[in-house]
């Protein structure tokens, strides 16, 4: 089969890499798909100041994303409640997690085949339009649709930008250059509150979203020109020569549609839905889990669940999720813990920064200080795990005798320590020791993750994790829903005097009622004991499932990352 019948027929690559002229025969890797081809093409031929100047480019990338995830994770609860449905905070996250985190793996077939600027263009219009809709929304469910919108673009930018970090630096600096691109966070730790706050007081939380649809695109577009302008550079230096694919547009669409393995997507992002939202759906229902919407959820979800697993085995042409890569057990370690890490997370974090402003009476800036101290300390100390595994060049004696340890740990104080009678000052130190151990664990898991494979498959195998990651957090925020609305307003019911009961549902429903009430009253006593006692149960459900990374941990074999070189070209 000859060049041309191939791109014709969908089986060779419409890029076209030259011979070296400096007799470099290992340039490009020879089975590598056109965006791996493109990026290591680019990477020839850049300068050192142009990979300078993209790893500053990320780092502002990540500052903007950063300041607005943070802000608006502050505002949401406040969202929410303005259309009366505060309870609903964790739900708005659960769709949007788990459509934002599989469809990482349709991403990484973007930026393998086209190109990693093309991948990134295509979450920037996601994020934007995300932000334009929560800053237009009507209601609570149109806030939510919004945030799978915004969800898919935040996820998929920062999956991009992996890729990139991924591209760009050897192996053994790779932990180090992670960490640096996430380093903003230590900053816009103590900006988003006053920001929040800023909003809030002023223009509004609708005027933040617009303007951060606007500075958004403002500060991404420089890096897709630069990495655009490097690719030029490399076709106009004769390093790749572009082959246009001779295909009919039905013979593109049956091509990609089998590429993208459409069916498998629909099957398993339907059946994840339709199984996690009646934890967080079922209160509202008259017959709670005998409801025949419950019930038919379940189903549904089982079915489209078992669907995928047949499918994928049976019938798919490209199967959505590369089992092959599974069967290594580092590469299924790593994916396993990030799984059970955001499971945890999503868990011991659900209504968090509603406590605090309840049962501690902090402000929204001092809320949003507590609340960013495991951004702050994870990504602070994650410079520091980055340089460990630069200079040992191994990784996991750090998340095994460290990272796990503490985690587990510090996430079981707060049983004790999350309780209206308790003073702050010790949820603080269980924060700070959280955000060291996470901030090793995280590093730690992506090193496994990407040294277990080749250049060719980062992209995938990080989309892989990032699924995990996903599917994690849909399943704690799940949980933590569930708890949240059989067990706060029980306790409302429980422990509110009865002269107020007529007022439970106003205050189940919005933060601001809760506020409303002074501290040291009858009712404001009673919300921050329901609030105690609910957050009780989460952080209980946080830490039983962290039992789980030690065995995800010992699995991984231990890869020293300084042995063997990943990528090519001009890398940090």
């Amino acid at each position: 089969m000859n060049l041309e019948k191939a791109v014709e027929a969908g089986h060779a690559p419409v890029v076209n890499v030259t011979h070296p002229v400096d007799g470099d025969s290992e340039r490009f890797s020879a089975d590598a798909q056109d965006g791996v081809r493109k990026m290591q093409a680019t990477t020839t031929v850049w300068t050192k100041n142009h990979l300078i100047a993209a790893y500053v480019l990320m780092w502002i990338i990540t500052l903007v994303d950063a300041l607005q995830q943070g802000a608006s994770g502050v505002l949401v609860p406040f969202v929410t409640s303005d259309f009366k449905a505060h309870s609903l905070t964790a739900y708005t996250y659960i769709m949007a997690n788990i459509i934002g985190g599989v469809l990482k793996l349709p991403l990484a077939k973007v930026l393998d085949i086209f190109g990693r600027p093309q991948g990134f263009a295509i979450t920037i219009v996601f994020l934007v339009i995300g932000l334009i809709l929560m800053a237009s929304c009507t209601n609570v469910q149109v806030f939510a649709a919004a945030q799978i919108f915004y969800w898919v673009g935040y996820n998929g930018m920062s999956y991009t930008l992996g890729i990139f970090t991924a591209d760009t630096s050897s192996l053994k600096n790779r932990g180090f250059m992670f960490a640096f691109v996430s380093s903003p966070y230590i900053i816009t730790a103590w900006c988003t509150g006053p920001i929040a706050t800023a909003f809030l007081k002023g223009p509004g939380w609708r005027w933040f979203y617009g303007a951060f649809a606007v500075l958004t695109v403002v500060v991404c577009l420089p890096l897709c020109a630069l990495f655009a302008y490097n690719y030029r550079k490399a076709v106009q230096n004769g390093v790749i020569v572009p082959i246009r694919s001779n295909r009919t547009f039905s013979e593109s669409a049956q091509y990609y549609f089998i590429e993208f393995d459409v069916i498998g997507q629909f099957l398993l992002m339907g059946g994840l839905v339709f199984f996690l939202l009646p934890f967080s759906l079922y209160s509202y229902q008259d017959d709670r889990w005998k409801s025949p919407l419950v019930v038919s959820f379940f189903i549904i979800g089982g079915l489209m669940l078992t669907g995928f697993a047949v499918y994928e085995k049976s019938w798919a042409a490209r199967p959505f999720i590369p089992f092959e890569l599974l069967k290594d057990r580092t590469v299924l370690g790593a994916c396993m813990l990030s799984g059970i890490l955001f499971v945890s997370w999503y868990l011991w974090n659900g209504y968090f920064s509603s406590f605090l402003q309840v049962v501690h009476g902090l402000n929204i800036t001092k809320t949003s200080y507590v609340v960013n101290i495991y951004s702050v300390g994870s990504c602070f100390f994650s410079l520091i795990v980055g340089l460990l595994i630069r200079w040992t060049g191994r990784f996991k004696w750090i998340a095994l005798y460290f990272g796990a340890p503490v985690t587990l740990v510090s996430v079981g104080l707060l049983i004790y320590f999350r309780q209206p009678d308790v003073p702050i000052g010790y949820l603080i130190m269980c924060q700070i020791f959280m955000a060291f151990a996470g901030g090793t664990l995280v590093i730690c898991e992506q090193m496994a993750a990407i040294a277990a494979t080749d250049h060719q498959n980062i992209a995938v195998v990080l989309a892989i994790e990032g699924m995990f990651t996903a599917i994690g957090g849909a399943i704690g925020g799940s949980i933590s829903a569930a708890i949240w609305t059989s067990v706060f307003p029980a306790r409302l019911h429980r422990y509110i005097p009865a002269e107020y009961q007529a007022d439970i549902p106003e205050i189940y429903a919005v933060l601001k009622v809760q506020l409303s009430h002074h501290k040291g009253t009858p009712v404001r006593t009673a919300i921050e004991m329901a609030y105690g006692d609910a957050q009780k149960y989460m952080c209980i459900g946080a830490t039983c499932i962290l039992g789980l990374m030690l065995p995800a941990i010992c699995v991984w074999r231990d890869i020293r990352v300084k042995e063997f070189k990943q990528v090519k070209g001009l890398v940090a």
